[in-house]
């Protein structure tokens, strides 16, 4: 490559990425969720440690912006099912299934303070390292694969799942699990938003012949309506749910949707779910 090609290239990287930032911004505002998202740089301004398998560089102006757009996004709806059980009671046990930091638990405790609620968090996770880290920010945390959670007799308010179930085997085991074998009512999940349903497994679709990890590693990337599909067969109902898109709704930006669908996602997709086995039990195995 030579040098006028190496600086087009990098020119070309750079408007992507303003444009991609820009897309992200009118997005979280046409959400009114700016305030929101400011709110949570200040009680965790540092991002790094956010995964396991590589850091976020602060200076990364494009990927700051898309977690922190992700995770409000995350807390609006995960701040509806708070409210849900304050309705009920005044000390709550919130479960973090597939939590890789802590970060939302910190969220959360912040936010929990101005209501004054007593709440214990549990973060779970497979990997030690994840473990490890969260433990370093004073949270408790079990080192256990998600699957077997059920097994560890654990009584939760609420469980929150962000960004895991489409890397599982087996979703609607472990959904089904959750449902039939603990007392919690509530389930806060959300998933990458695809249009169509399609299997991930990149790493098989692009022959890659390196390791590859659980939690870089999407198996199941389905659309809403599948997804919910299978929350209502696995035993739960449908109390809420939302769309998050990386681009504006309307507007010039809005046309970015066809570059996040052609390397990532349309955005997310997140529900509270409610404990709930009628649909299930219609379904008679032999």
């Amino acid at each position: 490559m030579n040098s006028k090609d190496g600086k087009l290239k990098s020119i070309t990287k750079k408007v992507r990425e303003f444009l991609l930032i820009k897309s992200l911004e009118k997005s979280n505002k046409q959400r009114g969720e700016n305030n929101l998202k400011e709110r949570l740089s200040v009680i965790v301004p540092d991002l790094k440690d956010q995964y396991t398998t590589f850091t976020i560089d602060k200076n990364d102006r494009y990927l700051v912006e898309k977690v922190r757009c992700q995770h409000t996004f995350q807390m609006t709806i995960l701040m509806k099912a708070i409210q849900l059980l304050l309705n009920k009671q005044k000390k709550i046990v919130i479960v973090d299934i597939g939590d890789s930091s802590g970060t939302h638990i910190l969220y959360l405790n912040e936010f929990l303070k101005e209501y004054g609620i007593e709440a214990k968090t549990l973060s779970v996770n497979m990997d030690q390292i994840a473990i490890d880290k969260i433990r370093k920010r004073g949270l408790d945390a079990i080192l256990c694969r998600v699957e077997e959670l059920h097994k560890h007799n654990i009584e939760a308010d609420l469980f929150l799942s962000f960004q895991m179930i489409e890397h599982l085997f087996n979703p609607i085991s472990f959904l089904n699990k959750i449902s039939t074998n603990t007392q919690c009512d509530y389930f806060v999940i959300t998933v990458p938003y695809v249009l169509k349903s399609r299997v991930g497994l990149e790493h098989i679709r692009n022959n890659i012949k390196d390791d590859v990890y659980a939690e870089s590693i999407h198996i199941f990337e389905l659309s809403p309506e599948d997804w919910n599909l299978i929350f209502q067969f696995s035993g739960w109902k449908i109390l809420h749910n939302d769309r998050y898109t990386q681009y504006p709704k309307a507007g010039i930006l809005n046309l970015i949707k066809y570059e996040w669908r052609r390397f990532d996602f349309d955005g997310f997709y997140g529900v509270i779910l409610e404990r709930d086995h009628r649909i299930m039990n219609q379904y008679k195995s032999w």
